[in-house]
């Protein structure tokens, strides 16, 4: 007990004896004090005092597929910027292979008193994974915000780059090179946000569904899915991401051809380091900073209990041209 004391009073800077007052319920202690000794208690894993588990504490669950990806830590670091300067200290909680999963998650958040959950390409964006774990949110009416395309069922309001427009903008700069045997490679066939590319990418003229490849979202999956539209001849591939394209783009060097000169490649997210590759890689920017913000914005607005509808709120993408695309050799 003395410890964990000590401990307490240590990470919230006040002194043993107020941490005592605040667990104890006694009064004689700011409201805001009393908010940063729970928090504390929260963070360095101790259980409140039964009197006090059934107020939420003010941390939100931040919950991720992976790390690898350099777009979720740099969501990781808007998300809980934004919540920083909300009061509210952000979980993070990343799925690994083989270990602890999003229902797991979702399990322990709950058990946590969490205040909100905020997801972001999690399994709400596959139509074929399971959902029951969002099903037990909604029955705890635990404030949540969702990242990006999701199945239609769930009922959490969500913030989205436009995966439509992303494609329509990335087809339409290969075309304007002159690209006219153009391929896609996507990520699963369920998932949702590669649903929409694919939907645009079909509405482009001359698009040939044969030229169509969906793999697993990794350096390997690219690559293996790059090779095949390679060997069907194409001259533009776009990528439903960075990670996708820089495995299309070793994937053509394997096939002895050049990017650009020979197979311009396009990504999706605009990552960090994406103007650092052999070649910079043109892409399409996801506005993850307006759509963190929007994100954090939403969840705070249910936390206090507004009127915040299930809707999706669209953002714009924009195109960045860099050099792994060029003209279509005639």
């Amino acid at each position: 007990m003395t410890r964990r004391l000590a401990e307490v009073a240590k990470k919230v800077g006040v002194s043993e004896a107020t941490v005592s007052r605040v667990l104890n319920g006694k009064p004689g202690v700011s409201e805001a004090t009393r908010e940063a000794v729970l928090t504390a208690l929260d963070v360095l894993g101790y259980e409140r005092p039964t009197q006090l588990r059934g107020d939420r504490a003010r941390l939100v669950g931040l919950v991720l597929p992976e790390l690898q990806n350099p777009i979720f830590p740099a969501f990781a670091e808007v998300v809980g910027g934004a919540l920083a300067q909300q009061g509210f200290t952000s979980l993070l909680c990343t799925r690994t292979v083989g270990g602890v999963s999003e229902a797991d998650y979702v399990d322990l958040l709950l058990q946590q008193q969490v205040s909100g959950v905020v997801f972001a390409g999690g399994f709400y964006a596959q139509a074929d994974a399971p959902h029951q774990h969002y099903e037990l949110i909604q029955e705890r009416k635990l404030p949540t915000v969702l990242v990006n395309a999701a199945v239609d069922h769930l009922g959490f309001p969500q913030v989205s780059s436009d995966d439509y427009v992303a494609a329509e903008m990335a087809i339409g700069h290969l075309r304007a090179l002159g690209h006219r045997r153009i391929g896609m490679v996507l990520g699963p066939r369920d998932h949702i946000p590669s649903r929409r590319k694919l939907e645009a990418f079909m509405a482009a003229e001359e698009a040939d569904p044969g030229l169509v490849e969906h793999t697993m979202f990794s350096l390997e999956g690219g690559h293996a899915a790059a090779t095949k539209l390679v060997n069907a001849g194409v001259t533009g591939i776009v990528c439903a991401s960075d990670i996708l394209a820089l495995g299309a783009i070793r994937a053509v060097r394997r096939a002895g051809l050049s990017v650009p000169d020979e197979v311009s490649v396009i990504g999706y997210d605009d990552s960090a380091m994406m103007n650092c590759t052999d070649p910079p890689l043109t892409t399409v920017r996801q506005p993850i900073d307006a759509m963190g913000r929007a994100a954090v914005d939403m969840l705070v607005a249910l936390i206090e209990r507004a009127v915040v509808p299930a809707d999706e709120l669209l953002f714009e993408p924009e195109l960045v041209v860099r050099a792994s695309t060029a003209r279509a050799r005639i």
